[in-house]
Formats: C-alpha cells, structure tokens, sequence
C-alpha cells in the first residue's frame, strides 16, 4: 500500500521574531545568587549533599572526572551562576546538556528571557517558529563543524564571540573540490547548501548577547572546560525554523558524544551528577560507558570503576529503595529509566528526591566548606 504521507517543506515556516514572543521567565526574575544562603532542606538531604561534596573533593584530588548532565529546567530554574561558580572552583570537569538545555541558554543570554506557552502557540503555530533561535544557533553549529567543533563549543564560541565570520561560497567550493573526501567535507558542504538556500552572506555576522557573563555555554567556553550538547532530532524548537538541518545538528551531536566519551575514560573513582534529566543523562551515560569499556578490555585494561552517581529529580523513587539494586519488572520503580539505567553502570548510584535549586545551591556551599 503506497503511504499517504509525504515530508512537509520546513523552508516555508513562517517564524516571528523573537522580541514579540510572550516569555514566561526573565533571567532578572530566576537568577540564583551563588553567594545567597542555599535554601534549606531536610536532614537526609543535606546527608546526600555532604556524601555529594566529599565524593566529588576526592574524585578532584586525584584528577578523576566529575561530570554534571542536566535538563533544562536547570536553566529555566536560574541556576546558571551557580554551575559557572562550581566551574571556577574545579568541582566540575564536564557539562553536559540535551537540546533544550542549550536553547534556553541562549536565549537568556540574547534576550535575557526566555520559555513560551506551549499549550497557546501550537495551536497558533507559533511554537519554536522564532527567527533569531532557529538562526543563531544553526549558524553556530554550521560554521563550528567547519572547524571540527560540537554544539556545545559551537554555541559557547558564538556567544562568547558575539558571532560569527562565514567564509566565502567561492572558498568552501573549491576546499570540495580539491579535497572531495577530506573529514571537513560534509560540514563545509552543509554550510555553503545553507549559505546558498538561506541566503547567508560570506563575512561577519554580528549578534550581540547583552547577558552573557551568565551564560553556562559562554563560561564553560572561557574556562576551557568541556561542554557537549545532546540533542534529539525533532525535541527542540529549532526543528520549527526554515534554517533546519537534522544532518547538521547530528554532526555537531556526534563530536560531542565521542568528547563525551572521552570524559567517562576518565570517571574512575569519579562523580556523575545527573540533575533534573529524565531521558538524555541515563540514556547517553549507558551507551558512553559501553563504548569507553569496550575500548578499554580490547587494550587489556579495567572497565571503568569506583565512580559515584548521584541522581536528582523532584519525582519520587517509585517506591523503592535503589540501594537495593534493581527492583522486579512488576514494580512501577522497574520503569523510571532515570534510577534504572544508572542502577546498571556499576559504581555506587545515589538517587536524591530533591529540587535541582535546593540540591545544587546546598551542594556549591558544602563544597565551600573547609
């Protein structure tokens, strides 16, 4: 039977400026000042932090990774400050986020607001269809794949750059056509195809991010410290813009999970700190690990080992005690990927029933503590 279906022409999305959209959060409204009193929590939660902080001061000492994967209402709950002060002070050697992470990101730092309606604007079809998001973040990972980087680096160069310079369409041509089968091929064809179709001319393109200082991407750029983004094809509202290209946000996903991988080969005695990431963390943090112990027994050397996972989300347990392992397929608990998945990866997992506010703001002030 022939299907009835057939692909809908994205280039004809009409998107809005990002100025009119109706944002539900301002950065002057969520900001967490690091240096505020955390808010308070109960005794066994502060316990879980004390084991958090001790964890992570000893992973440190003996250069082991620590490594943070978050969701995005990290960002949306205002803790940017708070995670580019646990990067100044060392605690942190890893951020990792999903598409949405990144977006918010952005946008806070473009238009100091950000989140919209999404029960109002699709049925206006209005959702994501914003020029700037769509466009400025394309552009950062179009011209980042250029120069073999990821999303994360792509983005945080571009804020913290205020930009981007595009080369000319005459030059991308002519590096295809002497070099068809370079590494750098794909991307430098995906950019002149975007240059072209979009019109996007050779040179700079100036875009000023006014809130920038508190930019997670734009920091861990300045810092030097790793940050990947790990997107889905069709979860972000970058998907509902004209400039929308899959193979080019796959590219800039498939750098950062091999540099996410990278991180993990270096998560003995280690710290991973899932916040607020239902799907993306348990889910990338199984596959990474397999791959870095594959590679690892082909060499003749130990899977990775002694790492603690302390996962934190505001949902309950389901009931369980994780401390226990895993519980039976006839337990609700069996299906909460967010416990289950990391429960499997060896080490020791945590599993804290906290709000990513309380958890990490109480955690950056242990970690203060002599």
């Amino acid at each position: 039977m022939k299907s009835r279906a057939t692909p809908l022409d994205l280039k004809r999305i009409k998107v809005r400026p990002l100025a009119e959209r109706r944002s539900l959060s301002t950065l002057e409204e969520i900001l967490v000042a690091p240096d505020q009193p955390p808010p308070p929590c109960p005794p066994e939660i502060a316990a879980a932090i004390r084991e958090c902080a001790r964890r992570i001061a000893a992973a440190r000492a003996r250069d082991a990774a620590v490594i943070l994967m978050y969701g995005a209402h990290l960002v949306k709950n205002g803790l940017l400050a708070v995670v580019n002060r646990l990067v100044d002070r060392g605690a942190l050697t890893h951020l990792a986020t999903n598409g949405a992470g990144v977006i918010h990101d952005w946008e806070l730092a473009f238009l100091g607001r950000t989140a919209e309606s999404v029960r109002e604007n699709v049925a206006t079809g209005t959702f994501g269809a914003w020029e700037e998001t769509g466009r400025n973040i394309h552009l950062a990972v179009l011209a980042g794949a250029t120069r073999s980087e990821g999303f994360g680096q792509s983005v945080g160069r571009f804020v913290e750059e205020d930009g981007v310079t595009l080369p000319g369409r005459e030059a991308l041509e002519e590096a295809l056509r002497q070099q068809p089968s370079h590494p750098l091929a794909p991307a430098r064809a995906e950019l002149l195809r975007a240059m072209v179709a979009h019109k996007l001319r050779a040179g700079r393109h100036n875009v000023k991010h006014p809130w920038k200082a508190h930019c997670i991407a734009a920091h861990a750029f300045r810092r030097g410290v790793p940050f990947t983004v790990h997107p889905g094809i069709g979860y972000d509202i970058i998907t509902c813009h004209p400039m929308f290209r899959g193979g080019a946000l796959g590219r800039a996903a498939d750098i950062d999970f091999r540099l996410f991988c990278g991180s993990v080969d270096r998560l003995d005695g280690g710290v991973v700190l899932s916040v607020g990431s239902a799907i993306m963390a348990p889910q990338v943090f199984e596959k990474s690990l397999s791959c870095v112990n594959n590679l690892r027994l082909q060499a003749n050397r130990p899977i990775v080992r002694e790492h603690a996972m302390f996962v934190v989300d505001i949902q309950d347990n389901g009931g369980w005690d994780w401390s226990r392992g895993e519980p039976p397929k006839d337990s609700p608990a069996y299906y909460l990927r967010f416990c289950k998945s990391f429960a499997r990866m060896g080490g020791t997992m945590h599993y804290v029933q906290c709000d990513n506010v309380v958890f990490l703001h109480n955690l950056l002030h242990a970690l203060n503590q002599p």
